[in-house]
């Protein structure tokens, strides 16, 4: 199992907007998440709009492959595209680049 950690930037002036859209996440992107091998996949943020990503998965590049596969996911990045620095150069999974772990306890 691969354990995943990325980071992003949400504009500060969208955080509020960008906690409360995930307050909220369609029912049917979170079950394509689960199908597509999503496990234990949480979102952490910065006041000043730092986004780390947390997930675990047997193979990332292949969960995120069958990720867009999905309709949801497209309409999804759409609409949330809008919230990230940067995102001119495409959506938000399609600039998702894992850290480098460097140590795990267990």
């Amino acid at each position: 199992m691969e354990r995943i950690c990325f980071l992003l930037k949400v504009k500060p002036d969208r955080v509020q907007e960008y906690e409360a859209r995930h307050q909220a996440v369609w029912p049917e992107m979170l079950e394509a998440l689960r199908q597509t091998g999503w496990h234990n996949y949480s979102l952490f943020l910065r006041p000043d709009g730092l986004l780390v990503g947390y997930l675990e998965t047997d193979n990332f590049e292949e969960a995120v492959r069958n990720m867009q596969s999905y309709p949801v996911n497209a309409r999804w990045q759409r609409e949330m595209a809008e919230f990230f620095e940067g995102s001119e150069g495409g959506h938000a999974d399609e600039r998702m680049a894992p850290l480098k772990e460097v140590f795990h306890l267990d």
